[in-house]
């Protein structure tokens, strides 16, 4: 299970500008598809770190480190009860105007922690009225298990916004006031007595109002029709009960499964070394290893978002985010540009064709379309590695992706994710550039 069965439906009653997108293919008839949300990313990394104010902290290209500490800190860790002193040092980023009025934000990072450090990273948001938000821990992440547990923060808000696991939330959009802009908060911590740094690559948020919807507009696609990446498959299935102190496999593990397929289709994987704490008798030790790897704390699962991408871009030359699409035409510029698609999606089992199973949050890969446009996903949903690959209709999996809202099987309401994703990549390749797509 992801996170959408447990974040905020917290988009009802607003109102979002209208953005278009055309996409069609040199020569081809031109098709234009209306959007009724808005989304936008925007980051830091390399030397945008100079934007930003520094203690304690250096920004060069290849990323931030810990250079001098301007002090120390007792760190109780809350789900270990070990008590350890950490040096520190932060960087904050300048006043972030968001571009429009949003109603969620979720954070996300690529970084390097070795042994005896970890890193923190919050958010300030200003709402509309020019009143500023609480400082917000959006994640307190380690690559390993070490030195702390890794955790998202519960019980942050005030009377207009709260945080969900991994995302910000406006509490009420239809009273009016929403997120106009932010700064983000990095604090990296190492070893008093030693001078291993973290390295934060990367760091940068998806800002979001996408209004409330049961059902979206169809896209029309045509950009990778016929196009099938070779990605591999994994089924989280066959890891049903295996580590419950990581989830204990199973449907728990959709995220951390979805996330490991596209870490090695480019080419990346824990090594032996890595994984030689996973019982030999178990099939693909490496989905074990992604699951520890991922997994909250706080939230008691594997499915939180940016834990997710900064596991894969914890992989040499990987890259990652959390964002949102905005339709299924924009998945199809990166199926042609060679990267697959992690997506949240949640849907009762008479909503998609073939799947044989309905799901309060699910992740799985996009990994290419038919000749006629329906969708051809890795859904590691599946009783084994071999049944993974499965051709949904594009229309349903279109919807089941990208509404907000949707009926549950007791006949109530239930959220949906509005249309995330993980986009994870090597850095030297390029992002597909989309006229008029700011998301990533």
């Amino acid at each position: 299970m992801d996170r959408t069965s447990l974040r905020s439906a917290a988009v009802a009653g607003a109102t979002a500008l209208a953005l278009l997108i055309t996409t069609a293919p040199a020569g081809a008839t031109t098709t234009t598809v209306t959007h009724d949300e808005q989304i936008t990313w925007q980051g830091w990394s390399g030397t945008a770190w100079s934007t930003g104010t520094a203690a304690g902290t250096t920004g060069t290209a290849a990323g931030l480190t810990l250079a001098t500490p301007v002090g120390t800190i007792l760190y109780k860790d809350p789900h270990s009860s070990t008590r350890r002193t950490w040096a520190y040092g932060t960087w904050t980023s300048p006043l972030t105007q968001v571009g429009f009025s949003a109603t969620e934000l979720v954070t996300s990072w690529n970084a390097d922690t070795p042994a005896g450090t970890w890193l923190q990273v919050e958010l300030q948001g200003t709402y509309t009225t020019g009143t500023r938000t609480p400082w917000y821990v959006m994640g307190r992440w380690a690559s390993g298990d070490g030195d702390i547990r890794r955790t998202s923060v519960d019980r942050q808000g005030d009377k207009t916004s709260s945080v969900y696991t991994d995302t910000f939330a406006i509490n009420n959009p239809a009273a009016g006031v929403l997120l106009r802009a932010y700064q983000l908060r990095v604090t990296l911590y190492r070893d008093p007595a030693s001078t291993v740094t973290p390295v934060l690559r990367s760091v940068g948020a998806m800002s979001s109002n996408v209004p409330d919807r049961f059902t979206v507009a169809p896209s029309a696609g045509h950009i990778a029709w016929g196009t099938e990446l070779a990605v591999p498959r994994y089924s989280q299935n066959i890891h049903a009960g295996q580590y419950p102190e990581y989830g204990g496999g199973g449907e728990a593990w959709c995220s951390p499964t979805s996330t490991e397929m596209v870490v090695e289709y480019w080419g990346r994987k824990p090594s032996p070394a890595d994984t030689s704490w996973v019982d030999p008798s178990y099939a693909d030790p490496t989905v074990d290893h992604a699951a520890r790897m991922t997994y909250d704390w706080q939230y008691d699962g594997t499915g939180n978002w940016p834990f997710n991408t900064a596991y894969a871009a914890s992989f040499p030359g990987l890259e990652a985010k959390v964002t949102r699409l905005h339709s299924l035409d924009e998945v199809e510029h990166f199926i042609g540009a060679g990267i697959p698609v992690v997506t949240s999606v949640s849907f009762l089992a008479s909503e998609l064709d073939g799947a044989g199973y309905g799901t309060a949050g699910h992740l799985m890969a996009v990994v290419g379309f038919t000749a006629t446009g329906d969708v051809i996903a890795n859904d590691p949903a599946s009783p084994s590695d071999a049944a993974v690959r499965h051709v949904y209709r594009r229309d349903q999996f279109e919807q089941i992706w990208q509404r907000t809202r949707r009926t549950t099987a007791s006949g109530g309401t239930g959220s949906g994710s509005g249309g995330v994703v993980y986009l994870i990549k090597p850095t030297e390749v390029a992002w597909p550039a989309v006229a008029g797509s700011t998301n990533w």
